[in-house]
Order: C-alpha cells, then structure tokens, then sequence
C-alpha cells in the first residue's frame, strides 16, 4: 500500500507527483535537492494506494543523535499530504493507521509539517491527526491582469508608479550568473538582520535550482542605472507561482523596487496562465510589517498557514528528550519547539 522512493529515482519520483492534479513545485524532486545539498536531510517520496485513495507525501528524513533514530519534516516551503479520490473518513483513517506504521518500520519517530496554504491540504488532515493554525499568508490573484491592478492597495499602486518615474526596469532570465549577485544580496540582508545561519545557502544550493528546476524556476531583477537593486527567485508548476526568497538593497527598498518587481512578475503569471502567485507571510507566521508589505499584493487574501505535529514512537521521542537532557545541562524540556529535543536558542 505504500512506497517510498528517494531522488536517485527522480524520475519515477515525479512522475508519481505529477500524476497528483494539484501537485506543485514543493513536491518535485528538483526541489528538494536543493535542500538535501544544504544538508535538511534525505528527501523521501512517501506514496500511498488505497482501494479507491491515493496520497503523496514528501519529506527530509534527518538522523538524531540516537544510532538508527531518525525523525521528519516537510523541506523549508509548504508541503503536506496531497490526497487524490474517495476522501471518506474511513479512507482517510487507513491511510493515516498505514503511514503511520510505515514511519515507525523506517525507524522514524515523529513528524513535523508545514502545510500549504494555497492548496488547504490541513483541512483533510483535520480529520485523523491534530493540525494548528499559526497565521495568515497572502497570494496574489492571477485571473487576469486587472484582477492584479484592482487588488493592489492603494499605496502600493502608487509605490509602483513611483518606481517606474524613477527608471527602475524589471528584468528576469535564467542566467546562473544572476545567482552569484542574488547570493551577495541575500547574504547582505542576512547580516543586517541577524538572521539564523541555516539561511545561508551555498552555491550547491543555488547550482541545483538553476540545474533541478531549470523549467520551474524565473529570476526577476529590478536594475536602476545598471545597478542591480532587487531579485527574486520565482518558482512555479502546475498553475502556481511562488516567491522562493528574495533580496534587495538599502536603495532598492527606498524606491520600491521590489513592489515592481512582483507586480511585474504577477503579471509575468498571468501571461502564462498562472492562477496564483503565493508571496508567503510574516516572519514566524506573525502579521507584522513583512506580512502587511505582501498584504498590499491583494487586499482580499486570506490564506491560511498551518502546522502539524506528529509522534510515531512516544516511548523513543521520550528517550531523545532524556539523552538531550543528559547531553546539555541548560536544556528546557518544557518549550513548545518541536521536537522539543532539537531546540536551539
């Protein structure tokens, strides 16, 4: 009833997702080669087929520091289960009992996932296994280029004007050498904001998304007297568009560069016949001053961002959080981090 495939079998892996009429680009494994390269993990492809059921499911399987111990998480996006045909609740209790034991015969102890918004995957997951609502995400409404304009707010119209007065073109290709000046941006931006260090890719990672997803993925640039100022990775698949990661620099925000530039590129989608374009929400699913700048991308968007939590195994979740305790004096059991054992301060 389930299989599970790595991405030495890439092919066979997304042939299996593309067979999935809302798969998306999260769920290929151009995608999360990328992530096995920063070192997320082993990417797995966890297929499930049931009497009149299927489901698909990716996630990076990531050791502990328990010999044969491993646990799980959705690559950094959205992800989550994708269901396809009878979704009763007898249906979906076989495959949740199945996909259960599977994990714990992978030696897997628990399971932490980020649902995707657009596709509101958490609401089937309601039914078998506990799913929290974290915060509100924003897409962009790609039916049609007026649908784009008439959902802008009204400072971010003009915020766009602004920055087409002041010459900014928008441009966008393949080019790998845009990754060389998208990384020393990005990097920039990390510093000043004291950011984690886990958000410093590499150039492997940036390799394997111009190599992985060379035709699922667009750089779009905002330049200003042949100076770079703005660049976003845009991912997209199946009908959606996605704001991969993105930098600017000190004058490019004053002008607004990235305004116009993912205006220009929502409008890049719906050359294309894109139906959405997710921008993502506020640092730690907070509505603050990150989620109300993609807010004035669409005044109407109310996605929802969601997460689940999951353990497969409690009597070997409990020996992790014990041999943590033994490994590190200051460590406090009692957070709402999980797993609890992998906390960071």
């Amino acid at each position: 009833m389930i299989h599970i495939y790595n991405i030495d079998r890439a092919d066979l892996w997304d042939s299996v997702v593309r067979s999935f009429a809302k798969y998306d680009v999260y769920y290929l494994s151009g995608y999360v080669k990328a992530f096995y390269l920063h070192g997320d993990g082993w990417p797995q492809l966890l297929y499930y087929e049931g009497e009149d059921l299927r489901a698909v499911y990716v996630y990076m399987k990531r050791m502990t520091f328990i010999a044969g111990c491993y646990d799980s998480i959705t690559p950094y996006g959205y992800g989550g289960v994708l269901f396809e045909g009878n979704t009763s609740d007898g249906n979906l209790q076989a495959f949740w009992e199945a996909y259960r034991a599977k994990m714990r015969q992978e030696g897997i102890v628990d399971n932490f996932v980020r649902y995707h918004p657009v596709l509101d995957n958490a609401r089937l997951m309601r039914r078998v296994s506990p799913v929290t609502d974290l915060g509100r995400t924003v897409a962009i409404d790609l039916s049609s280029p007026e649908t784009v304009r008439e959902n802008l707010t009204r400072r971010n119209r003009e915020q766009i004007r602004e920055a087409e007065a002041r010459g900014i073109e928008i441009r966008h290709g393949k080019d790998l050498s845009l990754f060389s000046e998208f990384r020393r941006m990005y990097d920039r931006m990390q510093t000043e904001e004291k950011a984690k260090e886990y958000f410093r890719f590499g150039d492997d990672f940036y390799r394997s998304i111009h190599r992985d997803l060379q035709e699922n993925y667009e750089m779009f640039y905002a330049v200003l007297e042949g100076e770079i100022v703005a660049m976003s990775i845009i991912l997209h698949a199946n009908g959606q568009m996605h704001c991969h990661l993105s930098g600017v620099t000190a004058g490019g925000r004053d002008l607004s560069a990235q305004n116009l530039l993912l205006y220009r590129a929502a409008l890049w989608g719906c050359e294309r016949g894109l139906s959405t374009f997710h921008l993502g929400g506020g640092v730690g699913a907070a509505e603050d001053s990150l989620y109300r700048f993609k807010a004035s991308f669409n005044r109407k968007a109310d996605y929802r961002f969601s997460v689940g939590k999951e353990i497969f195994d409690e009597r070997m979740y409990e020996e992790l959080v014990r041999t943590r305790t033994e490994l590190d004096s200051g460590f406090n059991r009692e957070g709402s981090f999980f797993p609890v054992y992998r906390f960071q301060a």
